[in-house]
């Protein structure tokens, strides 16, 4: 069944949230976290103040959208994998293909996520958002999986969906702190993909 479409206003909602984001993840990567303000939050991507604070209770919860890069697709990717077939492949393929530049997401894109998980280091609040980010994260694979595999048990899909959440975070933390990929890929979808092959593979 064709999955229904997000209303106008929803549509809308999303845009402002992106918009919010990425003025956020700009103004902390450029003049730090302590320094940014929500009112030049708002103001750098033309919103109101009042309307930030509808989206966001904080300044670092704005981060959150940028933070969730290719969470979405890689997870679309997953679900048309057929039932049972090759699970580890298809999700270390979903993750290297959401991770890299000409797959999911851009370059640019990739970078900004890497310099905020350098600020998280720095900054608890930061961190907080994405740890909160990694555990959605988790919540909605665990649907996933569920659809992809129904005759697994809770133990087993719930091992999987930690597996591949906690790759993709460890991956993207290890880029950020400089590691580099020993496969000629980028080094973020690279080092996601050798984490949840390694990870799950007593699964």
């Amino acid at each position: 069944m064709e999955a229904e479409q997000p209303s106008l206003r929803e549509r809308r909602r999303l845009q402002t949230r992106q918009e919010l984001a990425q003025a956020a993840a700009e103004l902390f990567t450029a003049q730090g976290v302590a320094a940014t303000t929500a009112e030049q939050i708002a103001g750098r991507a033309g919103i109101s103040l009042r309307t930030f604070y509808r989206h966001f209770r904080t300044k670092e919860e704005a981060i959150a959208p940028v933070l969730e890069i290719g969470a979405e697709r890689w997870q679309a990717a997953l679900r048309t994998v057929p039932v049972g077939e090759g699970w580890q492949t298809a999700v270390a393929g979903a993750v290297r293909a959401m991770l890299s530049p000409v797959g999911g997401t851009t370059e640019e894109g990739l970078e900004l996520v890497r310099d905020l998980l350098v600020a998280a280091g720095e900054d608890r609040e930061l961190a907080d958002v994405w740890a909160v980010v990694n555990a959605r994260s988790e919540r909605e694979l665990l649907a996933v999986m569920r659809e992809r595999l129904p005759e697994a048990g809770h133990l087993t899909l719930a091992l999987h969906s930690a597996a591949a959440t906690a790759a993709i975070r460890v991956g993207l933390e290890a880029w950020a702190e400089g590691e580099a990929a020993d496969d000629g890929g980028h080094p973020a979808s690279s080092l996601a993909a050798q984490a949840y092959l390694r990870l799950s593979a007593g699964l």
